[in-house]
């Protein structure tokens, strides 16, 4: 069973920084663009960063210029580089992959982590 499995969240300080990765895990043969979400309580999920299979990226402005999303193909993993947090950070961060192709040749679309809380306080 195909899995995407988030880490690296947790509490920080403002100006802080953290690196959340997404490893996907499973019979997996090739994934596509891999993105970064987020959602804080009382607000819909919002796209904070995206990659795509040939590492073409973009971030939502707020971000821009502190976070950087990365991946690794050979480890089916994807990372997010969180530099100079602020509190409107806080939010539990998705990892979502727009498609998974399986070694038995099944696609899945729109593939979810179950999330990792982080929260930027001091």
């Amino acid at each position: 069973q195909v899995q995407l499995v988030e880490s690296g969240g947790g509490l920080v300080q403002p100006g802080g920084s953290l690196r959340l990765s997404c490893a996907a895990s499973g019979s997996i043969s090739s994934i596509g663009a891999m993105g970064w979400y987020r959602q804080a309580p009382g607000k819909q999920r919002e796209l904070v960063a995206r990659i795509t299979s040939g590492g073409r990226t973009n971030y939502r402005d707020s971000v821009k210029g502190r976070f950087t999303i990365s991946r690794d193909n050979a480890k089916n993993t994807v990372y997010l580089q969180m530099n100079s947090l602020k509190p409107e950070d806080t939010a539990v961060y998705y990892c979502n992959a727009d498609r998974l192709v399986t070694l038995r040749g099944g696609t899945e679309y729109d593939y979810w982590g179950q999330g990792t809380q982080v929260t930027v306080s001091s």
